[in-house]
């Protein structure tokens, strides 16, 4: 079955989420943050992740905002920065001006020269997506940003991936879906989608049921994958 859609996580995958705390850490105001941030944004990510799993089983559904702000808090907590306000506010800040990773605008081009259509499918929230995607300068390049708010329940619940056939009126084998996330490649695997899992920093695969088609190292090679 030929792809003729080309679906994207947004968050690690399109926009590199630890630029928030590289770009504070790099400002003369926050020197406290220049030798943790690496872990500070590891931190942040993955209680933002955490946060959202816990709420999606427990059926306590929050906008990703929130998870957002309460995994940032965890974060701060963890490496010793709770108490610093202004180093709260400038991350958050930051956030909502995250930028693409350097291969997207081109990548994403490309698809839509050969034909494909494209769209984010992300646990964000509308208003934090739009932000992120004019950031970018991506949205001429992207049919649909599709936010998990339409069903209340955060990624890897089915109902998300079914947001996909009902925009496009395409089978799921007809979709490529690209995530940096290895659990989200994989549950998208057992959706029945055509899953390619970017994974830039080397991490192990996820121990689940199903597994990515295809595992690369940026998103270089999406076209190709595609078809093109």
């Amino acid at each position: 079955m030929a792809i003729t859609t080309c679906v994207f996580d947004a968050y690690g995958t399109l926009f590199d989420v630890t630029a928030a705390a590289r770009l504070a850490a790099e400002e003369p105001a926050f020197a406290a943050l220049k030798a943790t941030w690496p872990q500070v944004a590891r931190d942040w990510r993955q209680k933002q992740l955490n946060y959202s799993w816990l709420r999606a089983v427990t059926g306590a559904h929050t906008g990703f905002w929130q998870v957002t702000q309460d995994g940032l808090d965890w974060a701060l907590e963890a490496n010793g920065l709770a108490g610093d306000a202004a180093l709260r506010k400038r991350l958050l800040d930051l956030y909502w001006e995250l930028k693409a990773f350097p291969e997207v605008p081109a990548m994403l081009k490309a698809l839509k020269d050969g034909g494909l259509s494209t769209a984010i499918l992300s646990n964000g929230s509308p208003d934090m997506l739009h932000g992120a995607v004019s950031s970018a300068g991506i949205g001429d390049v992207l049919d649909d940003v599709l936010s998990v708010e339409s069903v209340g329940v955060f990624k890897p619940a089915r109902v998300v991936y079914d947001l996909v056939g009902q925009r496009f009126g395409c089978a799921p084998g007809e979709v490529l879906f690209v995530s940096s996330n290895g659990w989200d490649a994989a549950a998208g695997a057992g959706y029945g989608f055509v899953t390619a899992w970017v994974n830039r920093v080397g991490e192990p695969a996820d121990r689940l049921p199903w597994k990515p088609d295809r595992v690369l190292k940026n998103l270089t090679g999406i076209p190709a994958e595609a078809g093109l």
